[in-house]
């Protein structure tokens, strides 16, 4: 089976993250999938950044949580970009979509605008939070769902098969072959973040996982040669 291929945050090495630019220079490299994360806005907009503040990825400052919708539109994300919503990330691209909720509260926002934009079959739902995944699950039990670990990998497979998730993502530098065999033999689906270097990918190889998440269209060419 190839390896999936999910553009991080679009195609970050190469755009502004999180921004339309970014998504759409990813499904032009060929990505299986793009992956985006959202935050709510102080009046409850489902916003598209991946920190909890402006401050790294635009000219401005805050809290995403404490400024509005159209005081976010107000900032440069990167080479003119503006912050986008979810709905106009879901549009600038046409294959699937990997949503991640960075902020818990988020999820029930999410699942409305999936229903909304009638994305439930090109969508996963991820997070690093069970409970954002288990309220996804309660509200769109179609919708497929992936766990997202950084040092908390050693227990994804067995908290992924808790929450009903398919998919665990997981920090390359704390997977091992006893995480990878215990959760294929669960059903679960096994990829990994984030897949910049040769090095990295012989490491994918190397433990047989079934996906990258990668910022460069280098490892995109590279797994998918056509691309």
């Amino acid at each position: 089976m190839p390896l999936l291929t999910v553009g991080h945050r679009g195609l970050m090495a190469v755009e502004p993250e999180n921004t339309l630019r970014s998504f759409r220079r990813a499904e032009e490299a060929g990505v299986d999938e793009v992956e985006l994360d959202v935050h709510l806005s102080k009046d409850g907009a489902l916003v598209v950044m991946h920190d909890a503040a402006v401050d790294r990825t635009t000219d401005g400052t805050g809290l995403i949580a404490d400024l509005t919708l159209a005081e976010l539109r107000a900032l440069d994300a990167g080479g003119g970009e503006r912050v986008p919503v979810f709905a106009e990330a879901a549009g600038a691209v046409a294959g699937p979509i990997q949503a991640e909720i960075k902020d818990a509260a988020a999820a029930r926002v999410l699942a409305g605008e999936i229903e909304r934009l009638r994305l439930c079959g090109r969508i996963t739902v991820i997070s690093f939070h069970d409970a954002a995944l288990r309220e996804t699950r309660a509200l769109l039990p179609d919708v497929p769902l992936a766990l997202v670990t950084g040092r908390s990998t050693p227990g994804a497979p067995e908290r992924a098969v808790e929450i009903g998730a398919s998919m665990i993502s997981c920090e390359l530098a704390h997977l091992d072959t006893g995480v990878v065999a215990r959760a294929h033999a669960a059903g679960l689906r096994v990829i990994s973040w984030t897949v910049n270097t040769p090095a990295d990918l012989a490491r994918v190889r190397e433990l047989g996982l079934d996906g990258v998440v990668t910022d460069t269209p280098e490892i995109v060419r590279a797994v998918s040669p056509a691309a």
